[in-house]
């Protein structure tokens, strides 16, 4: 599945890109991140609550920084998780490009997406309205704290 967000950050785009690539204070944006542990440079340990439908996910797992170009404003992210409880797994790239418009910097997150084993039953329409809810509480929260710097 394919997923892109686009959000706007009222705060210059140095801000931004600081906040994204501190991984621990971004990752307290995202609703339902229980715990982010550095593993090695540009590598984290993670563990994620959500809820789709009915069913409630511990999703714990592994990301990293794999590509990053401050002058362009562009990262990439990849992630793999697990919940042996449910059964299933997740992998995720997401892209991330920020570019400065006006007083703001425009957030933009494509996300690849690949749904394994049990999860999958979710079905396309349930993981992307989660997805949209998660992308857009993150924008949200960002934009809070780079702008109360």
């Amino acid at each position: 599945m394919k997923f892109t967000h686009t959000a706007m950050v009222a705060a210059p785009k140095d801000k931004v890109w600081a906040r994204l690539m501190d991984i621990p204070a971004a990752a307290r944006c995202v609703p339902g991140v229980a715990s982010v542990r550095p593993n090695g440079k540009d590598r984290y340990q993670g563990t994620l609550a959500v809820q789709i439908g009915p069913v409630r996910l511990v999703l714990d797992g592994d990301f990293a920084i794999v590509a990053r170009d401050e002058t362009a404003g562009t990262a990439s992210i990849r992630a793999d998780a697990k919940d042996s409880r449910v059964g299933g797994a997740i992998r995720a790239t997401l892209d991330l490009s920020l570019a400065e418009k006006e007083a703001e910097t425009q957030l933009r997150i494509g996300t690849d997406l690949t749904v394994m084993g049990r999860l999958g039953e979710f079905g396309q329409a349930s993981i992307k309205r989660k997805a949209d809810q998660l992308i857009q509480d993150f924008a949200e929260c960002l934009a809070r704290q780079v702008t109360m710097r």
